[in-house]
């Protein structure tokens, strides 16, 4: 079932009527007309016509069962008095999903949370099609998070060597947020809702792993901090030898450029300040 507009008239000329036609047959009545009272009932029923459409708000009729229409147009409308009526806010909405604790795709329990923002998009769907497109709303965007950190791990936990390039829900968010916008989109199509946005609003590891994934995530920086400092280490120790090679300041052989390798690497790589000392010997015996 898709929406179709319903036209309807302006209802202030039938509000004009229907009161004329009250105040009319009140006064007619008073008289023990049936006439009166016939003028009177007619103008009740033009006034039930009447409704009041407000601005992002919708008017979806029925005709005894029948889906006949929504009426979009704002302000005072007229349609028949014997169409059932409806209202539907077009307004957007905010979902706040609640902290789920699920497990990613690696097994671990983790919390998550997103927020959707959403809207009436069909009317006709989203009245006839579910019984509450606002409960379903809530349940599919939370089985849309549970489905999305299912197949996504928190964390990478491959080796940087590998060059591994994997999304994952921690450091992939815009992706993550476009899948989980076009997973709703699908899921809520069916009850006639726009899905405008949506976002991971909270994410980490269960209480019980936390401390744990913490260690792991502080060793992890750990290496890769001195991953990156014994490379730049190596690159300055080259640059050295190679200037004293091309400008031919000294002329080491092999035991000595081990042995100032050798320094420079303490040097560079040291937690701490170095502290000299000085050979006024030889390297030789």
């Amino acid at each position: 079932m898709n929406e179709k507009e319903l036209s309807s008239a302006s209802g202030y000329l039938q509000l004009g009527i229907g009161l004329i036609m009250m105040i009319a047959g009140a006064g007619i009545a008073s008289m023990a007309s049936v006439l009166g009272i016939l003028i009177f009932l007619i103008g009740a029923i033009l006034l039930k016509g009447l409704v009041v459409v407000n601005p992002n708000e919708a008017v979806v009729t029925m005709f005894f069962g029948d889906y006949m229409g929504t009426m979009k147009q704002g302000g005072l409308r007229w349609v028949n008095p014997l169409f059932g009526r409806k209202k539907i806010s077009l307004r957007a909405r905010n979902l706040n999903g609640q902290k789920l604790k699920v497990n990613d795709k690696l097994g671990n329990p983790i919390e998550i949370a997103a927020v959707v923002v959403w809207r009436v998009g069909d009317t006709a769907k989203a009245s006839f099609e579910v019984d509450d497109y606002n409960k379903y709303v809530e349940i599919q965007s939370e089985a849309a998070v549970r489905h999305l950190a299912g197949i996504y791990a928190y964390d990478s936990m491959e080796d940087e060597d590998l060059n591994v390039q994997e999304v994952t829900l921690r450091d992939g968010s815009g992706k993550i947020n476009e899948m989980l916008e076009a997973e709703l989109t699908e899921r809520l199509s069916r009850a006639g809702i726009d899905v405008l946005e949506s976002r991971i609003s909270h994410l980490a590891y269960a209480p019980e792993i936390a401390g744990a994934m913490l260690q792991r995530q502080q060793a992890s920086a750990v290496v890769a901090a001195r991953r990156q400092i014994v490379n730049g280490a190596v690159g300055m120790v080259d640059m050295a030898l190679s200037m004293l090679s091309e400008k031919g300041i000294v002329d080491l052989d092999e035991e000595r450029k081990a042995a100032m390798v050798s320094n420079l690497l303490v040097v560079l790589c040291g937690e701490r300040g170095a502290t000299p000392i000085l050979n006024a010997g030889t390297l030789y015996p």
